[in-house]
């Protein structure tokens, strides 16, 4: 397998430094870029593996560039990570929202910053732990809806519909175990792993979106009071809250 490629943009130069030498020392290829308007031309013509994103860049804010990446023929399925200094709930929750895959916030431990980009090129290439935890794909609701775990391919009517890193995870965690209530906390850990510390209503803003792109079966993905998530059996209703 080829190494991995990041795009780096980041306007404070020593920061920018320091992910590129941590990502070099593991073995990515990396390229700086310190201005939005600039990553918005480099992800246009060459689609990186995963995005390191800054929100406060010198031109183009960083929840724009996220939102015109997301327009992108190229850039739609792109993964991205948020680091940042703006680390209020309702910072995390927009960027969120407008499909970033995780978010980490300044100052970081490089180390934790590299599990997360480990995490989420393994779930974008899940042939990496190949042997390790590898599915088979299942069919759900009647067989219309279909997750594909090896392919990373969720598909609703035989239609495929695109989910974040984190959508997908969440998805498969859930209708892995039909009726089975999982915690807010057990989700984030299953989907980013346990270092991870996200808000609960990070989960909640993933899962509204989920639910959305899900159509007609989005209510399979039932809140339960004062605990988390499941996803429904055939024969359950229970009204969410």
């Amino acid at each position: 397998m080829t190494e991995s490629f990041l795009l780096i943009v980041e306007d404070e130069l020593e920061i920018a430094e320091l992910i590129d030498f941590h990502a070099n020392r593991d073995g990515y290829e990396t390229k700086i870029v310190h201005s939005g308007r600039t990553a918005l031309e480099v992800i246009s013509q060459d689609q990186p593996d995963l995005m390191i994103l800054d929100l406060m860049l010198p031109d183009v804010d960083g929840l724009e560039v996220l939102r015109r990446v997301r327009r992108l023929e190229k850039g739609n399925d792109t993964p991205i990570l948020i680091v940042s200094a703006k680390g209020d709930e309702s910072d995390v929750v927009a960027g969120i929202e407008l499909g970033a895959d995780d978010y980490v916030t300044k100052p970081f431990s490089p180390r934790i910053l590299m599990a997360r980009i480990r995490n989420i090129l393994r779930r974008r290439n899940p042939e990496i732990d190949a042997g390790k935890n590898d599915p088979d794909r299942f069919s759900l609701c009647g067989g219309n809806l279909v997750i594909d775990p090896g392919r990373h391919v969720v598909t609703l009517h035989g239609d495929q519909i695109e989910l974040t890193l984190t959508e997908f995870g969440m998805l498969q965690y859930l209708a892995a175990r039909p009726g089975f209530v999982r915690t807010r906390e057990q989700i984030i850990s299953a989907v980013h792993g346990r270092s991870t510390v996200l808000s609960s209503r990070t989960v909640d803003v993933h899962v509204t979106a989920l639910r959305r792109k899900l159509g007609e079966f989005g209510d399979r993905i039932e809140t339960v009071r004062g605990v988390g998530y499941r996803f429904a059996e055939a024969s359950e209703r229970v009204i969410d809250d």
